[in-house]
This record gives C-alpha cells, sequence and structure tokens, in this order.
C-alpha cells in the first residue's frame, strides 16, 4: 500500500510538470478547470476538464506574462567556428553550475583581469553562492548565454565561452560582457558570442547595447568594433566605451 502511494506520488508529480509546460507553450489558455482530478490505486484520471481560451481579438502582447519567465529556448544556436566544428550557443541553466567551476579554471589571471578590471581569485569565482546566482538568473533582466563544446567521444561537454546581457535599471540599455577560455581565444567565438548577443538585444526591443572596455583588452575592441559598435576613449575613467544603438541599425 505503501509502495502504491509512493508511486502515485511520483505519478501525479509528473502530471503536473506536464500541466505547467502545457500552460507556458500555449498562452491562449485563459483558465482549465479538473473536476475532480482522481487518484486512487488503479491510477490517476481525470472525470471532467473544460479549457477557456482568451478572447479571439486580444492580440500577443496583450497575452498575461507569466509571473517567472520559462527557459528562452528560442536564444539556441549550432554554430560552425574554425578549428573547432560545431557549438552550442545557449542560454544558462541552473543544472550548468558545475561547467562553469570547470570553465572558470582555464581562465588565466591576465584574462580575469580583462573582463572584471581587478584581480578575483578562482575560489571566490568558482563558490556554490556565486554560481548559484549565476546559473539561476532572472532571464527578464539578464540574459546569459554559454558556448558548449561537446564531447567527440559523447561524454559531457565543456563550456569555453560565457557572453552576457545585462538590462540596466532606469534605461532601455544593456550591458555586455564577455569571457572566452584561454583555451579558444582568437577562433571567432567573441565575434560569434557578441553577434548573438546583438541579435537578443534587438529581439528583446532594448535600445542600446554598451560596455566598458579596458584599453589594453584590443582583442575585444577589435570584436567590438567589427560587429559594428562605436568605440570612444574615455579618459577620465581610463575606459573605452563601446555603444550599440539598436535605434538607428
Amino acid at each position: 500500500e505503501e509502495a502504491c502511494l509512493i508511486g502515485q506520488i511520483a505519478e501525479l508529480a509528473s502530471l503536473l510538470v506536464k500541466f505547467s509546460h502545457l500552460v507556458v507553450e500555449q498562452r491562449w489558455i485563459r483558465e482549465i478547470e479538473i473536476n475532480p482530478l482522481v487518484v486512487n490505486p488503479n491510477g490517476i484520471g481525470v472525470k471532467s476538464l473544460k479549457i477557456h481560451l482568451h478572447a479571439p481579438d486580444m492580440t500577443p502582447e496583450e497575452l498575461p506574462r507569466l509571473a517567472i519567465r520559462p527557459y528562452p529556448s528560442q536564444y539556441r544556436w549550432d554554430y560552425e567556428i574554425r578549428d573547432m566544428g560545431t557549438v552550442k550557443i545557449r542560454p544558462i541553466r541552473p543544472e550548468d553550475e558545475p561547467l562553469m567551476a570547470k570553465f572558470h579554471e582555464t581562465l588565466s589571471d591576465q584574462s580575469v583581469y580583462l573582463r572584471y578590471f581587478h584581480p578575483v581569485a578562482l575560489k571566490q569565482r568558482v563558490a556554490h553562492e556565486r554560481l548559484a546566482r549565476i546559473c539561476f538568473i532572472d532571464y527578464d533582466r539578464e540574459m546569459l548565454l554559454v558556448v558548449e563544446r561537446p564531447d567527440p567521444n559523447g561524454g559531457e561537454g565543456e563550456i569555453v565561452a560565457v557572453g552576457r546581457l545585462n538590462k540596466l535599471r532606469g534605461v532601455n540599455d544593456a550591458e555586455f560582457a564577455i569571457t572566452i577560455s584561454d583555451n579558444y581565444q582568437r577562433c571567432g567565438l567573441g565575434t560569434a558570442l557578441l553577434s548573438k548577443l546583438v541579435e537578443i538585444g534587438r529581439m528583446e526591443k532594448v535600445d542600446r547595447i554598451v560596455a566598458d572596455i579596458l584599453p589594453e583588452n584590443r582583442g575585444m575592441i577589435a570584436v567590438s568594433e567589427k560587429v559594428g559598435f562605436k568605440m570612444q576613449m574615455d579618459y577620465e575613467e581610463q575606459v573605452v566605451k563601446a555603444v550599440y544603438d539598436l535605434r538607428t541599425k
């Protein structure tokens, strides 16, 4: 009897997950009535179910938004990189934390400095509290793309680059940042990743994408110019200001 109850709980949990997928994917559903949902030793069943849709004259923009934005699977791409073959560019997932820790182990002190503008110890960068915040993000506020290189032998892949697009408060701008594993720099990953961040910014209706880049980070400056950013040296802050105005391009 106890084993039967455990099995029913597992089946009910699976049903709830499938139900949530239905609600997320079918945005025109306004209400679902299930009355009753029957759970007995023979399994789980529904005696009566009614689905109510939103009014046909509603536009997609008027549909209610989910309290928590689902995983943005539309921002996934397969990309051909020279000397690397096909890599996957996709939004980060909560289960990526172990891969992110390994990614940080591949970064030199110089790469860390160019990204954060100051030294950051590996122990601090891979701390669970920090990586949990990075992997569990609000996709409405920021988008973090990872470049994953599959294992040719079918094992676990590796993250070789990370690109971030963070919406700034008070304005309709977003700030980008890119970090690439030292083993995979100068392979075209920066250009591919930044191009995708610009594409996402446009789809998310951002006005401008901006970044502060250290003058000695010539690689990132060159990539930004190649993608179409306008660059200007700020001598007071000692950084290069990169701006991509999506309203004019």
